[in-house]
């Protein structure tokens, strides 16, 4: 196509491409909305919006007593306490079965060797153990672990290890997967332990990557600690459904501006960690 100008115009010629992707991205989301019976205009009903103006009218001010902000500041401790332990359980689980599943730390791939069949052997169960750990959602680990130890943070720190572990686990080895591998095969030519050529090769090209993900994942699991405190795992989200039960929108909305204040305490914690580590 020639403008006026005596520019020439060519057509893109992954223009078709793209249209039968995004054709196809529609006529499979699409009966997902059906399924769900999506409808946005119920938002927009006036006895619905009637509704949800007096429900954010109890919002508002915040409870601000001197006796509720202690409590929540006992509860924000806690929630902090419940994710950080948790994590700390997690990366525990996550670094050895990170290692053994990690291929780039196996001699085999860099020649034949007689331990080919035994590494694939010990690797098969590892991944297993953390499709088996990540596949059963935090909130559920939870409640097994309320009955289990009862009430209060241990169940939120032992559901957090355990789900967090099984994520963090495959994360690490697909950062070490897919880093500069090159001083990682070097240190095992030269004959190089795997704990020593992990430690020296690929762990320092992986700690920039491994730190942010990290502490992504700590505000995940702050995020989480808040859900699980619903089924009786302590921290805030037990306060806070306390709150709701009795209606009490003010001291929700309390609650609600120290979560936002926990996650963007995480956001600025990570992006310092960043820093020094890149």
């Amino acid at each position: 196509m020639e403008r006026n100008d005596g520019i020439t115009l060519r057509r893109d010629p992954a223009a078709p491409a793209r249209l039968a992707l995004t054709l196809l991205i529609v006529v499979l989301v699409w009966p997902g909305f059906r399924l769900t019976e999506f409808d946005p205009g119920v938002l927009f009903d006036p006895r619905n919006r009637e509704t949800m103006g007096k429900f954010l009218a109890t919002f508002f001010p915040l409870a601000l007593s001197a006796d509720f902000l202690r409590l929540v500041f006992q509860s924000t401790l806690e929630t902090l306490a419940i994710a950080t332990a948790g994590m700390t359980i997690a990366m525990v689980i996550a670094i050895p079965l990170s290692l053994i599943v990690t291929r780039s730390l196996s001699v085999s791939r860099i020649g034949p060797g007689p331990g080919k069949w035994r590494g694939r052997l010990v690797r098969f169960p590892a991944r297993l153990l953390l499709m088996l750990y990540r596949s059963i959602p935090e909130i559920v680990w939870a409640l097994l672990f309320v009955r289990a130890v009862g009430l209060g943070p241990s169940a939120g720190v032992l559901a957090i290890g355990i789900t967090y572990g099984g994520m963090l686990g495959k994360v690490y080895s697909e950062i070490f997967e897919s880093g500069d591998t090159r001083p990682t095969y070097a240190l095992l030519e030269a004959g190089s332990g795997r704990l020593a050529t992990f430690a020296y090769g690929m762990f320092p090209v992986a700690l920039p990557e491994l730190v942010s993900y990290t502490v992504y994942r700590w505000e995940c699991a702050v995020r989480a600690s808040v859900i699980m405190g619903f089924v009786g795992a302590g921290g805030l989200g037990m306060q806070m459904e306390l709150s709701m039960r009795m209606l009490n929108g003010s001291e929700v909305s309390t609650m609600l501006a120290v979560f936002l204040s926990l996650v963007m305490l995480a956001d600025g914690v990570s992006a310092l960690l960043r820093r020094v580590t890149a």
